[in-house]
C-alpha cells in the first residue's frame, strides 16, 4: 500500500489531493494548521505550521520512521503588497519557499536512501511574472520553481523524482479574493492533474496552457518597463 505525505491537507488543493489519494487506496499523512477535515481509516492528521520553529521536529515526528512513496507540498499563501507597511511580506516567503525547503530537507534524504520516491511542489504560473500587485507571491513561486527543477536534476540519478506543478487559477479560498480568475479550474480537477503527474513523473507540469500564454503576454509589457527604465 502506497503512502503519501500531503502538506496543506486541510483545505483547497491539498485537501482535494488527500481525498483523491485515499479514494485510490493510498495511506495519507496530512499536515495542516487546522483541525483535520478528513475522517478516514487510512488518514492520519498532524497539526503543524510550516512557519513555526518546531515545524522540522513536528514533521519528523509525523513521519515516525515511515517510508514515503510521495510527498506533496500543497500549502501556500499570497497577499497584496501594502506599500506603506510591507506587512506580511516575509511570511509569504516563509510559507511558500522556506517551508517547502524544510520539508525537502526532511523527506528527500529518506527517499535518496531508499532510491525511490517522488517529491511534488505546487508552484504557480505566477513564477514568471514581474508582479507589482503581489511581488512576494510571484517571487516566492519563482524560487519554488527554480529550486524544484534544480532538485529534479540532482535527484533523478538517485532514483527520486521531483515535479514542479504550475497551475493558473484554482477555485480555492485564497483565489476567491481575486477580481478576475480566467481559465479557472476546481480543486478537484487540480487533484486529478496532480495524480496524473504521480504516474508520469515529469519535471515540470503547466496547466492550463492558455493561462501561460496570457501571463507571458502580460509579463512582456512589464519586462519592457524594466528594460526601458
Amino acid at each position: 500500500m502506497s503512502t503519501a505525505l500531503v502538506v496543506g491537507a486541510t483545505a483547497g488543493i491539498g485537501q482535494a489531493i488527500a481525498r483523491r489519494l485515499l479514494a485510490e487506496g493510498w495511506t495519507v499523512v496530512g499536515i495542516g494548521r487546522r483541525e483535520a477535515t478528513i475522517a478516514e481509516d487510512r488518514y492520519r492528521h498532524v497539526r503543524a505550521d510550516v512557519q513555526a520553529p518546531s515545524y522540522r521536529t513536528d514533521l519528523v515526528a509525523a513521519l515516525d520512521g515511515k517510508t514515503l512513496d510521495v510527498c506533496i507540498y500543497a500549502t501556500g499563501i499570497g497577499r497584496e503588497l501594502d506599500i506603506s507597511t510591507f506587512a506580511g511580506e516575509a511570511s509569504v516567503f516563509a510559507t511558500n519557499l522556506v517551508g517547502m525547503a524544510v520539508t525537502a530537507e526532511v523527506v528527500i534524504p529518506r527517499m535518496i536512501a531508499a532510491r525511490a520516491g517522488h517529491f511534488v511542489g505546487l508552484s504557480s504560473q505566477a513564477d514568471r511574472l514581474i508582479d507589482d500587485y503581489a511581488p512576494s507571491y510571484a517571487a516566492s513561486k519563482a524560487g519554488m520553481s527554480a529550486y524544484l527543477e534544480g532538485l529534479a536534476l540532482a535527484c533523478r540519478p538517485h532514483g527520486v523524482a521531483v515535479t514542479n506543478i504550475r497551475f493558473g487559477f484554482v477555485d480555492t479560498e485564497m483565489s476567491r479574493a481575486q477580481p478576475s480568475r480566467p481559465f479557472l479550474i476546481t480543486a478537484e480537477r487540480a487533484a486529478t492533474l496532480v495524480e496524473r503527474c504521480l504516474r508520469r513523473r515529469p519535471i515540470r507540469f503547466t496547466h492550463p496552457w492558455r493561462m501561460a500564454v496570457v501571463l507571458w503576454l502580460l509579463g512582456l509589457g512589464r519586462r519592457m518597463r524594466v528594460w526601458l527604465s
